[in-house]
């Protein structure tokens, strides 16, 4: 039986060992089909990192699908039960490296415009494709150099769908309409070394941090809000001692992360931490590392337009999500007042025998097409 384009490109891109920070070809191949289309087509280098922007049309509103064409490590290829860079079919599921994060939305989005444009040659506003192959990475050289470079050449975004894979259980049932901030800490403090015998002459910093740390992981840090369960603190790390169980240690290293919501800012959230430790007395250093700023995107034109599109190709009434770990979402909602993550089920995604149930392929590509066809299809 012949496959879809959609599964035939998903299958093409799979094969592509594009593990984080490469592209493989991937993004070339995209180039190729995307060139017929009307899209003109940049290529964006920065640091080893490839990154795609193309565009169809030079009016408003402009909407992009954002995406990443890179995929993370394989772990034990011997523990997969097909070879993860050769797409394999077993049991209604299509199996290998990126098959649900993120190559078969990106798959599914190129044959949507496809099948858009055709019928809709002379649509409203703009489409636009940003693909990086740094988003399983640092995400220092990908979608947000991009985003530089669009604010750079005055260069606006509307609307924005990252193919994420958002859902639960079956294809629609959830989609991101933002995402929790990152905020780490790297917390060392300090105390003095010494015999465990001789307590009287030491001062042990795991006893000393103990009251803080307790009283870090009791703290309220806000009450969430419609969207956004309340911030999360959570220590992931303690290491202190020598080895030895006769040595009171120097010092004690604690790494703790924030999952923050809009309710909170990085800024007000370091405050509290350092008004807590000071109060405690403690001589401490506290290094942080905000990875991501939270982002919510409200009911409105995109969400509506994506819930539509669910609802009619599917019959399921999708739920509005602020779950899961950061994306690519949080550089581009800098730029663009809408940006809502969707795709297909995510269960396997980073997993040995990552894979997406082949039935909800072609769906998939029929949404994305009846969003555009909400958004950009010109009045009848």
């Amino acid at each position: 039986m012949t496959p879809s384009p959609t599964l035939a490109l998903a299958e093409e891109l799979i094969a592509l060992s594009s593990v984080t920070p490469e592209d493989k070809g991937c993004q070339q191949r995209l180039i190729e089909l995307l060139s017929p289309l009307g899209f003109v087509c940049e290529t964006i280098t920065s640091k080893g990192v490839t990154n795609l922007w193309a565009r169809r049309g030079t009016s408003s509103p402009v909407f992009v699908f954002a995406g990443h064409t890179d995929v993370v490590p394989t772990g034990p290829v011997e523990q997969w039960e097909s070879k993860p860079f050769v797409p394999t079919h077993r049991d209604g599921k299509l199996y290998g490296r990126g098959a649900a994060d993120m190559k078969t939305s990106i798959a599914a989005m190129v044959v949507a415009c496809q099948e858009f444009t055709a019928a809709h040659p002379d649509h409203k506003g703009s489409i636009a494709f940003l693909i990086t192959s740094d988003e399983e990475g640092p995400a220092t050289d990908g979608t947000v150099i991009v985003c530089e470079k669009l604010v750079e050449r005055g260069e606006t975004i509307d609307y924005c769908l990252v193919g994420e894979p958002t859902s639960a259980h079956i294809l629609g049932d959830m989609i991101k309409n933002g995402r929790r901030g990152s905020l780490s800490g790297h917390l060392v403090i300090k105390g003095i070394q010494g015999h465990i015998a001789y307590p009287q002459l030491a001062k042990n910093p795991i006893h000393l941090a103990a009251p803080a740390l307790a009283e870090l992981a009791a703290e309220q840090w806000d009450n969430g809000n419609d969207y956004y369960l309340p911030t999360s603190w959570q220590m992931s790390n303690i290491h202190a001692g020598t080895g030895a169980n006769n040595v009171i240690p120097g010092e004690v290293a604690i790494d703790f992360n924030f999952r923050f919501s809009t309710a909170s800012t990085a800024d007000g959230l370091e405050a509290r931490v350092h008004a807590i430790l000071d109060k405690h007395n403690l001589a401490y250093e506290l290094a942080w590392t905000l990875s991501g700023l939270p982002f919510l995107t409200p009911r409105g034109t995109l969400s509506d337009a994506l819930s539509s599109a669910i609802v009619a190709e599917t019959g399921v009434h999708t739920e509005l999500s602020t779950t899961g770990g950061t994306s690519d979402g949080r550089f581009i909602a800098r730029i663009c007042p809408q940006v809502i993550e969707f795709g297909p089920p995510n269960a396997s995604i980073h997993k040995i025998d990552e894979h997406v149930e082949v039935r909800f392929i072609d769906p998939l590509k029929n949404i994305y097409r009846r969003t555009l066809e909400n958004l950009l299809a010109p009045a009848v």
